[in-house]
């Protein structure tokens, strides 16, 4: 068994955007899966991106917003909503709404996405 407190959780920011990193390489010896939650403030974006070598499923939590996808496609995507991105698959998100976005995503392989906030707390 493996307990994370939440003291041993990273959270990573860029401007509009918070991504508490709940389990990682960081803070766990979990070879198959990373977890995070991430955060869209209202009418902020994660822009379109791909990952390499994982696969994602995103998990909406709270709110509504906008799927950005490949070729400029955009799909709606709220609350109760599940969406699996394969490896290499374009994707990014706009919050569209008044509230809060919040959305959990599963990584595997686990993935440290440090390289992609400016900033950790």
């Amino acid at each position: 068994m493996e307990l994370i407190k939440k003291y041993d959780i990273t959270v990573l920011c860029n401007p509009g955007v918070e991504s508490a990193q709940l389990l990682t390489p960081e803070n766990s010896r979990s070879e198959k899966v990373s977890v995070t939650k991430v955060s869209v403030m209202p009418g902020a974006e994660q822009p379109r991106h791909k990952h390499y070598t994982s696969e994602q499923v995103w998990v909406a939590v709270q709110g509504r917003g906008v799927l950005l996808l490949a070729d400029d496609k955009e799909v709606p995507f709220e609350a109760g909503d599940v969406v699996r991105f394969a490896e290499k698959e374009i994707h990014g998100l706009r919050n569209m709404g008044p509230e809060i976005f919040e959305y959990i995503c599963i990584s595997t392989p686990p993935m440290n996405f440090a390289y992609a906030y400016l900033q950790a707390r």
